[in-house]
């Protein structure tokens, strides 16, 4: 798929190139219905690596030695994630899950969770560099592109929804589908086909197709760049996701907006902007209430079950199990369609599954990586394309579960390590500035 030409972006140690390469070959991956393994092997190969480059230091080979130190925030998400085992293994332990169920939690965490402190731990420790995966989020692109129009016929030409459910599926994970091959499904609402691409369902491929666009944006080729916006914006529009809308617009203009905050009439605008809301802030606000009411009516069933699911699951979490939580999901009731309680929201199922423990676990390092993302992206354009990414996280955390869907949101957590190692760079050669001797 190199039909695009461009600068030559081409990997410069054993790291960069196995980051390269599983890119460029999500498709065939997903063709065997292997994504939900390759990630998590991605995550623990490259994660020992980085560990194996720390503890080595000089005695590795030069192109594989760590870049410097682990972040602080780095060592905050793993500080979060090994809270989140124990609160796990709380939960199952008040609960009397066992054994057996533990262990397949504790895997599920390993498949999940972990990930979310391995690939930031990646992107900070090994000489990745942010062009290798800009690149290869392209070449996804690329192939994307070229498989859009047999996807957007397979419906009208009688080809059938699911192709096969990979054997891959005995090693065990959320549900078949993170194991399957479609061509495309359809929406129980309107009864009409709607896409996920190389994703398990449609609104998590809007969201990766939002990551597609952040990384494109990126690109210095205008030909690649070109690929994966167009790929990125084929994904939101085919998946039909509402959230995926919402993310095309915030999540790509929102870090651009925030060198605005360190001008001076951008605040004497606000100020401007501020003052006018006596005389028209009612008709703005009732107009805002409209569209959010639309919002939701767009897909009015799956509002109504999120919404029924989280109350559920608040309800429960509060008087039940309230530090350490229920330890797993919980069969719903035909009220949410049979939907299990602490699914389709990452805070709420937290809350309900790891109890308030678990719920700050995530909820500080999240913080700490948006707050470093938020500042640096006001200082100049190094800092929008992690904050880019943080702002997709959590809007996916708002309508999925994050730790399931970590093992295709790779390359964003990648960016995230390597823009604290970027940060703490940067704040080590400012320390050296002063004491350095004048030319």
């Amino acid at each position: 798929m190199s039909v695009v030409s461009g600068p030559i972006v081409q990997p410069e140690n054993p790291a960069e190139r196995i980051v390269l390469k599983t890119l460029a070959l999500t498709w065939p991956f997903y063709f065997i219905g292997a994504l939900y393994v390759v990630g998590p092997v991605l995550g623990w190969t490259l994660g020992g690596l980085a560990a194996l480059s720390l503890y080595l230091g000089p005695a590795i080979r030069e192109d594989l030695r760590a870049t410097g130190p682990v972040p602080p925030v780095v060592w905050g998400w793993f500080l979060g994630m090994f809270v989140m085992l124990i609160a796990l293994w709380v939960g199952h332990v008040d609960w009397g899950l066992g054994l057996k169920q533990t262990i397949k939690s504790s895997i599920g965490w390993a498949k999940g969770w972990a990930l979310l402190a391995l690939f930031p731990l990646v992107g900070a420790v090994l000489p990745i560099r942010r062009e290798i995966l800009i690149r290869g989020q392209c070449i996804v692109g690329l192939w994307t592109l070229a498989l859009v129009p047999i996807l957007a016929a397979a419906p009208y030409v009688g080809l059938p929804e699911r192709i096969f459910t990979s054997p891959f599926k005995a090693i065990g994970g959320p549900g078949p589908e993170y194991f399957s091959v479609y061509f495309y499904t359809f929406d129980p609402a309107s009864w009409t086909p709607r896409w996920q691409f190389y994703a398990p369902w449609s609104p998590f491929a809007a969201l990766l197709g939002v990551v597609m666009v952040l990384f494109a944006l990126e690109e210095k080729d205008r030909r690649w760049r070109a690929a994966g916006i167009g790929a990125g914006i084929a994904m939101i529009l085919m998946s039909k996701s509402r959230m995926g809308l919402v993310g095309l617009v915030a999540c790509t203009i929102g870090p651009r907006m925030m060198p605005l905050l360190l001008k001076g009439w951008a605040w004497q605008l606000v100020a401007g902007l501020t003052a006018s809301l006596a005389l028209i802030g009612p008709t703005l606000v009732q107009g805002f209430k409209d569209g959010v009411a639309a919002f939701k009516g767009a897909r009015a069933d799956s509002t109504r079950v999120r919404e029924t699911l989280q109350r559920i699951a608040g309800e429960r979490w509060q008087n039940e199990a309230y530090w350490f939580g229920h330890g797993t999901i919980a069969p719903g009731p035909h009220l949410v369609e049979y939907m299990p309680i602490g699914s389709h929201h990452t805070w709420w199922g937290l809350l309900f599954v790891k109890g308030l423990v678990g719920f700050l676990a995530l909820l500080v390092p999240m913080v700490w990586q948006t707050a470093l993302a938020l500042i640096d992206s006001a200082r100049g354009p190094r800092g929008r394309l992690p904050l880019g990414i943080m702002m997709t996280l959590v809007l996916l955390s708002m309508g999925e579960n994050i730790e399931i869907e970590a093992y295709m949101m790779w390359p964003g957590l990648i960016i995230l390590g390597l823009h604290a190692r970027e940060l703490a760079d940067a704040a080590q050669s400012r320390a050296a500035a002063p004491h350095a001797l004048p030319a």
